[in-house]
């Protein structure tokens, strides 16, 4: 007989002789082997008898385990590793945006100072444009007062210098005593009259004096004589006016001529004060101006900085939240697929252990193939006067005051005065009174020549000094400032290619998990037919079994037999149909999941290179805004550091001139008040010789 085992312990007993039941235990086998097809797996032959559709069913099963198990494992590291993925890209993202909120606070708070301070700097630039406006005004007006000042002098001057003139020309005239002089040689006197600095008194004198002389002696007289004399010298009265008057003027045109050059000096001191305020004022302004136009251009920079640091922070904050949603769901999924695996090995496990069971027979072959993976995305993203007196007083004075004074000049001119005549000792005196204040004239030209100079040198050196620190400080700023924007631009480059290389790895692997889920779909329609196709095999069959032949009345001596006609195993629990069933419904649930989880995956793939292409698209953005900002540093750089090669050329050039300055205007040794003094006192003392000389002092 033909032995087809089905299920442990039962088998189906055909005759040899019998057709029909030989037709159908072929189609039963048959239609189990169809099964098999479908599943993927082709029947072994064994050398002897062929493998019952049992053990088929069991090894495919079998193998259905380890499969579930391998990728149950599989899963678990990829999740493992996705979830690490989530976790250190959220630890960086929150660690960006943080540092994007306290650099938003910072360039906040810069942007509030660069305004307060370009405000601050607009008033002061207006004061100083105020007080430049009043001193050049103090300039003018003090320019008008001198010149009328001047022309005052130059008038008073000449009327002093003409009249001392015309003195020492009339006395010459009177002071030909050995002869008598012609009428014409008295016009000298005559025209003192037309004089307006000669005194009323000096006037009436010189008349009565002319009067005199015009009075005609031989008057009556008929016989011609000899032509008189103009005038007969007859009195030194007028001679001693005319040498008071020449005294009076001499000494008031000195004192006009020391005020002429003290009303000078300080108009030229008072004037260098203003030039001196107004370059101050100016300077001052142009590098407050300076000043303001780099707070407003650094103002424009922090507005810059915080609209792509802004930008930046969004785009990180939206691509936290995908992140996180995208995570948790995938956490979600893991969880379920995970207990689903479980169910689904521990569903196999008690099939194939009731498929091997001595209670189980004939079952229909099983495929559970499992669910397709939801592959995860992988996801990743980085980002500072004179009168006479006895000649040896004079000395004697001389040598007093040359003592106390430590003058060796009224020391020599006391040896001088007490050899020479009084004339000459007097000329010599008034003559060393005039080259002393000529020297004091020259000295007061020439010091304020130094202090102009050293006033002017100073400036110099403290601006080129100022200048050459700020210059110093600026290009230390300007170093500090390009290397940071080289370490961001290198940060940015580097989370660029980060981002690339992550989308690109998303889009292989979404590439692969597309293809996969593909092939799952068809693989699961195929299987679903194969299925529908060997039920209906199986439910012929199992029609058919149902129309088997009746009982036949048997005699009582005959063995016992079937009490109940066989119509086969479709009615047990767990038969072959209705796993067959289970299977095809399974197939069929496989095929809705695996196109959800294909749309899911393709709209988080979309979400995912749409947020990278705007992140991508945010640094690409923040690099050319620091790459330009770091060509301008390093434009503004170079210009800075020529700017102090030349300036410290400058401050050199300012200390070497310093340095000439210093033997004839700083280190003289004695101080000019002191030299001023001592000239003072010289002169002084040589005035005091002088009217000791003139008799003035003589009681």
């Amino acid at each position: 007989s033909l032995q087809i085992p089905l299920r442990a312990g039962a088998n189906f007993l055909f005759s040899p002789f019998d057709p029909m039941q030989s037709s159908r235990a072929m189609a039963l086998y048959l239609a189990l082997v169809l099964c098999g097809v479908a599943t993927g797996v082709a029947a072994e032959q064994d050398a002897r008898s062929a493998v019952t559709p049992v053990q088929k069913v069991i090894e495919l099963m079998e193998g259905m385990l380890a499969k579930g198990k391998a990728e149950k494992h599989d899963e678990q590291v990829q999740f493992a590793a996705y979830k690490q993925f989530c976790d250190d890209t959220t630890v960086e993202k929150k660690r960006a945006i943080s540092e994007a909120n306290e650099k938003i606070e910072v360039l906040k708070a810069d942007i509030e100072k660069y305004t307060a301070t370009a405000a601050k700097l607009t008033q002061e630039i207006a004061d100083h444009d105020e007080d430049i406006s009043v001193w050049k005004g103090d300039q003018k007006a003090a320019t008008n007062v001198r010149e009328i000042e001047k022309a005052d002098y130059d008038a008073m001057h000449k009327d002093y210098s003409e009249s001392v003139d015309a003195l020492q020309r009339a006395i010459a005239v009177l002071k030909k005593q050995a002869y008598d002089r012609s009428q014409a040689s008295l016009a000298q006197v005559s025209r003192l009259k037309t004089l307006t600095l000669i005194p009323a008194e000096a006037k009436r004198a010189i008349d009565l004096f002319l009067v005199q002389d015009s009075e005609d002696p031989a008057e009556g007289l008929e016989v011609s004589a000899p032509e008189a004399a103009g005038y007969e010298f007859q009195s030194h009265g007028i001679i001693e006016v005319l040498e008071k008057l020449l005294d009076k003027f001499i000494d008031e045109r000195t004192k006009l001529e020391k005020e002429e050059m003290n009303g000078k000096h300080a108009y030229d001191m008072l004037m260098q004060d203003l030039r001196a305020q107004i370059d101050q004022a100016t300077q001052d302004r142009g590098e407050k101006a300076e000043t303001k136009a780099k707070k407003l251009q650094a103002k424009a920079d922090a507005q810059g900085d915080l609209t792509d640091t802004t930008t930046t922070k969004e785009a990180d904050e939206k691509y936290l939240a995908d992140l996180t949603a995208t995570c948790q769901q995938k956490a979600s999924d893991f969880e379920s697929r995970q207990q689903l695996r479980a169910e689904e090995i521990e569903a196999i496990q008690k099939a194939i252990e009731i498929l091997s069971s001595d209670a189980v027979k004939g079952n229909a072959e099983k495929y559970l193939p499992s669910f397709a993976q939801k592959a995860g995305s992988s996801l990743a993203q980085l980002r500072s006067s004179a009168a006479d007196v006895p000649q040896q007083r004079v000395a004697e004075f001389l040598r007093v005051q040359g003592r106390h004074l430590n003058s060796r000049v009224l020391s020599a001119l006391a040896v001088r005065v007490a050899d020479d005549p009084f004339a000459k000792a007097k000329k010599m005196i008034k003559d060393l009174i005039v080259r002393l204040m000529e020297e004091a004239n020259e000295e007061a030209e020439h010091k304020g020549w130094c202090d102009t100079e050293l006033s002017t040198n100073e400036q110099t050196r403290k601006e080129k000094t100022e200048a050459v620190e700020t210059l110093h400080a600026e290009i230390d700023q300007l170093e500090s400032s390009i290397s940071k924007l080289t370490e961001d631009i290198t940060e940015l480059t580097k989370a660029l290619a980060e981002l690339d290389t992550a989308m690109a790895e998303a889009t292989k692997l979404r590439q692969e998990e597309k293809t996969k889920n593909e092939q799952t779909i068809a693989d699961a329609g195929e299987a679903q037919t194969a299925v529908a196709q060997a039920l209906t095999v199986l439910k012929e069959f199992y029609a058919k079994a149902g129309e088997a032949t009746a009982l036949v009345q048997q005699d009582p001596t005959a063995p016992e037999i079937f009490s109940s006609p066989y119509k086969g195993l479709a009615s047990e629990n767990g038969g072959v149909i209705g796993m067959l069933e289970v299977i095809e419904t399974d197939f069929a649930r496989l095929e809705a999941d695996t196109t959800a989880a294909e749309a899911t995956s393709e709209k988080e793939y979309d979400d995912f290179m749409s947020d990278s292409r705007v992140d991508k698209a945010a640094k690409n953005s923040d690099i050319g805004h620091k790459t330009t900002e770091k060509q301008d540093k390093e434009q503004d750089l170079t210009s800075k550091e020529a700017d102090l090669e030349g300036t410290q050329k400058e401050l050199d050039a300012a200390l070497a001139y310093y340095d000439k300055l210093k033997p004839s205007c700083v280190d003289a040794g004695v101080s000019y008040d002191d030299r001023v003094s001592r000239r003072k006192e010289e002169i002084e003392s040589l005035q005091e010789a002088l009217r000791i000389l003139n008799g003035e002092d003589i009681a």
